[in-house]
């Protein structure tokens, strides 16, 4: 995913949890076709001029924190890092549109080159423009049990991500879709449904703000033996 992202030799892990949301309605097509939802442009952040007209997208914002993982050795554990872009109307060809990597300052050099390679075989795609974003202190928040999630990029300033869990009050726990892979991860615990009351960035020249539409939370685990075996 990251340019000059170095491949190693040696074993590597990740698992991560993802606070995730994107401007598709609930929930993400997505995961299910190479077709973004389409949208009215009226009223959004960047698209002035545009009214009455529709264009698919998939705009969003993906807070990540490891839990668990190593990269030549080092450990990833604790490391924060988000990824915000839009898989553009289709990416059934394997390309989509841009997307903007953005560290805590807290990571360190060698996690970069690791989630950099990782996060390649996590999304498999190429991306028509690819950014490293400015080192920002990324907040990351979800306590176990609780219905509600919350990240912010740079204090959300430059981002922010809020969930809350709505879905099927009457169900004894949050509802879960099991049985249906992340993207190019091998192995996930299940998305956790949880509709965003926001989901914006703030950066760059294509900013965008979306409530209500699509959330959730999400465990996925990969390793070097899964690239492998995929090979």
């Amino acid at each position: 995913m990251v340019a000059n992202a170095k491949e190693t030799t040696k074993p590597w892990s990740m698992n991560a949890t993802i606070i995730e949301a994107c401007s598709c309605p609930m929930f993400c097509q997505c995961y299910f076709s190479t077709a973004p939802a389409s949208h009215s442009m009226a009223g959004m952040a960047g698209m002035e001029g545009h009214e009455g007209h529709a264009e698919a997208y998939c705009k969003f914002n993906n807070a990540y924190r490891v839990n668990r993982g190593t990269y030549n050795g080092a450990s990833l554990a604790g490391a924060k890092f988000w990824v915000a872009g839009d898989l553009g109307s289709d990416f059934g060809d394997g390309t989509a549109d841009w997307a903007v990597l953005t560290f805590d300052p807290s990571v360190t050099p060698v996690q970069r080159e690791g989630i950099g390679m990782i996060l390649g075989k996590v999304y498999p795609v190429k991306w028509a423009s690819f950014q490293m974003g400015t080192d920002a202190p990324i907040s990351w928040e979800h306590r176990a049990g609780s219905d509600e999630a919350h990240a912010m990029l740079d204090g959300g300033k430059a981002g922010e991500v809020m969930l809350k869990n709505s879905v099927n009050k009457n169900a004894s726990g949050p509802v879960v879709i099991k049985n249906l892979k992340y993207f190019g991860a091998p192995r996930n615990e299940g998305f956790v449904l949880m509709p965003n009351t926001v989901e914006t960035y703030k950066l760059g020249d294509k900013p965008y703000e979306f409530k209500g539409t699509n959330g959730f939370m999400i465990t996925l685990d990969i390793t070097s033996k899964d690239v492998v075996a995929s090979n």
